[in-house]
This record gives structure tokens, sequence and C-alpha cells, in this order.
């Protein structure tokens, strides 16, 4: 009897592995299940999980170069679709989904990430009012990011250039739906940022499903917004379409058009106010210089103009009333004080003791002191005697 020759483990699994490669309807496959046993690889960063519906399970792994792309972060309980291939891992001989792409099923997996997100970006600030920059008043340089083939462009463009066709536009096209949508609409913040290429930006597109709008969902997106320098105007889907682009803009508009309308004024109210103001300046010179014109004319009248010989006449007759007025009061002035003086001197020389020695009188002094009293006086004594006409030096006998 002839032995076959026995095969190892790995030539077994890598045998089996050639045979579900070579299959072509496992090269690309669509999943939908409940993710289970979620588990996100932090150093490597691939995600590992398994699917599972009411009666079967099957591993997958999602790698890093695929995962970072995804619109949400999986959890355990979420009912997603997974795009993928089947493959053997050979080291375990186990055959697993190896997933390319994933998203949750249908809208209340969309909107439980959506939600996830907002209360994520939420809680960081992100949304804060304190953080929305003022739109300018009359911006010069209008930035519009969206789709190229889109409708929204072509209302955008009529919006302005009937509004205020002074301001340039400057346009980015994007993709605005599919996977590429968020790295490019981020690309182009990025590069109005850099370039400071408008004086306010909007960025949006027309209406669609939740999935077609979810680019702008992206935490990509909504940080490229919260970090531009430039006011930003949203203006994403419909009136009821919300997103999470416009919960961080500076300034949400409900649709395209109307954030056209928003970014720049209406030039039509602007002439009418100019001409307004025009004509209230005018009114207002015009008054103003009859106003001047009728005081010209009044001091032209005047008598002053008419016969100035009469007013230098008058004014010299003041004059000369005011010079012998006050000539007057001078005279009157030195002559009252003259009495006064008179008075005075009178006074004075009526008291002088020189006015009682010349009746016969004489002022006794020793050593420069008066005497009153013969009681200061001893024999021997020099005195001196002062009369009306010179002194005597007499010495006291008894």
């Amino acid at each position: 009897m002839i032995t076959p020759s026995a095969l190892t483990v790995t030539q077994v699994n890598t045998y089996i592995k050639s045979l579900i490669d070579e299959d072509i309807n496992l090269r690309s496959v669509i999943i939908s299940g409940e993710i289970s046993n979620f588990k996100n690889h932090y150093r490597t960063g691939h995600f590992y999980l398994t699917l599972k519906d009411e009666n079967s399970s099957i591993k997958a792994v999602m790698f890093s170069t695929a995962n970072r792309r995804l619109r949400f972060m999986p959890e355990d309980g979420m009912q997603v679709i997974a795009v993928g291939r089947i493959s053997v891992f050979e080291r375990d001989g186990q055959y697993q989904l190896y997933i390319e792409d994933m998203m949750p099923d249908g809208f209340g997996g969309l909107n439980l990430a959506f939600e996830k997100l907002k209360q994520k970006l939420s809680e960081e600030g992100l949304f804060d009012s304190s953080h929305k920059k003022v739109i300018p008043e009359c911006p010069m340089r209008v930035g519009v990011i969206t789709s190229p083939t889109g409708a929204a462009i072509e209302d955008i463009l009529n919006v302005l250039g009937r509004r205020f066709p002074l301001a340039e536009v400057v346009f980015k096209g994007v993709e605005v739906q599919g996977v590429n949508a968020a790295p490019s609409i981020v690309d182009a913040i990025k590069t109005f940022d850099e370039l400071q290429a408008a004086d306010v930006l909007i960025v949006g597109r027309g209406g669609g499903s939740i999935e077609d709008l979810w680019a702008f969902n992206e935490e990509s997106v909504v940080r490229a917004i919260y970090n531009c320098s430039i006011p930003v105007i949203s203006a994403v889907g419909h009136e009821t379409d919300y997103t999470l682009s416009d919960f961080v803009a500076d300034l949400r508009a409900p649709t395209p058009s109307a954030a056209a309308e928003l970014a720049v004024p209406d030039m039509r109210e602007h002439l009418v106010y100019v001409n307004s103001v025009r004509m209230f300046l005018s009114d207002y010179m015009l008054n103003r210089i009859n106003a001047e014109r009728n005081k010209v004319q009044s001091l032209v009248n005047s008598k002053s103009f008419v016969k100035p010989a009469d007013m230098i006449r008058s004014h010299r007759q003041y004059l000369d009333n005011l010079m012998l007025s006050c000539e007057s009061s001078v005279q009157l002035s030195v002559k009252k004080h003259r009495l006064e003086f008179s008075s005075l001197v009178g006074k004075l020389d009526a008291m002088s003791p020189l006015k009682v020695l010349s009746r016969g009188y004489a002022m006794v002094t020793k050593d420069d002191k008066v005497l009153t009293s013969s009681s200061h006086v001893m024999q021997g004594d020099e005195l001196n005697l002062r009369f009306a006409d010179g002194n005597v030096k007499c010495e006291v006998k008894r």
C-alpha cells in the first residue's frame, strides 16, 4: 500500500485560502449585521469585531487605512452594512470578512452617529456662540465652495449678481457626496483660509437625503469650518435639513440662495439710501447758504456799511464824553483827598509839642529822657532845655 504524503497545517490553510480567494463571489460582498465584540486596537488603529444576525456570526477586521474614512465610531449593538471581501487568516485557519467600508444600516444608524458626534463636538465647545465671527456688512470678495455641476452654484451666482454685482466671486468646485467629498471640502476651506482669498465664505450644496448630505456631518469638515479665520455661512440642503456644519458655522442659511442673500447687501437698497442722503445734504446746504446770505445782506444794509462816517463821528463823540467824564471824576477825587489831607495836617499841627513850646514853655530832658517830675532831678545834674527856637544846657544848683 502506498501511503500519501502528509500535509502540514499551513499547507492546508494556504490551499483553502487560495480556493476562497479565487471565488469571484467572495471578492466583493455586502453584508448586513449587528456589531458585537467590537475592539479598537489603539496601537495599530485596526478594528476587530463580529457581525451577527439571528442565526449566525462572522469574524471581521477593518484595517486603519480603511477605518479612518468612517463617518462614525462603531459600537456593540449597532446595525451596519459592511462592504469587503471574504478571505482566510492562515495562522488560525479561520475565514473572516475584511471590511473596506462600513456605514450605519438605515436612517436610525445615521441618526445615532449624527447625535453622538454632535454631542462630542458640542462638549468641546465647537458650537458655542462665543466663537461665532461677524459676517462683514459689505464684502468685496465672496468665496463659494460647492459642486461645480449642481444647481446650488447657479442659484448663488444669480443672487450675488442681482443683489451686489460689485462683489468678486471666488469659486472652488468640490465633491459634495461620496467618499472623497469630506477631504475635498476640507482642502478647499484650508486653501481659502491660507490665501485669505475671500471676505466671507459660503459652504454648501443643494438638498438630498441624509446620506447625500453626510459629508457635511463629517468631523473633519466641522473642524475645518471651526478653524477657518474667514467668516463661514453654511448652506446645506433645504430649509428643514440640518447638518453639523450648520451648528459650527458663523451663520446658517436655509438654502444656498438664502446664503447668497445673507452674504451681501442689496445694492438697490444702498442706492436708495445714498440718494436719500444726497438729497438731505443738498437741501441742508441750500438752506445753510440762504441763511448765511441773509446774514451778509443784513450786514450790508446796516448803518455801519451804509454811512460809516456817521458811525465814526458817533463813536468819537462817545469817546470825548468818556474823556470829560474821566477828567471830572479825577478832579473831584483829587479835591476830595486834598481837603482830607489839609484837615489831617491841621490836626497834626495842633497836637504838635512845638506848638506848645512856641507859647513860652520848654521841654526838660536828662540823658535824652523827658522829665515830668522834680523828684527825678538831683543837684549837679546836667539838663537839656528845649525851646521853640533852640536848646540850652543847664546845671542844677538846688
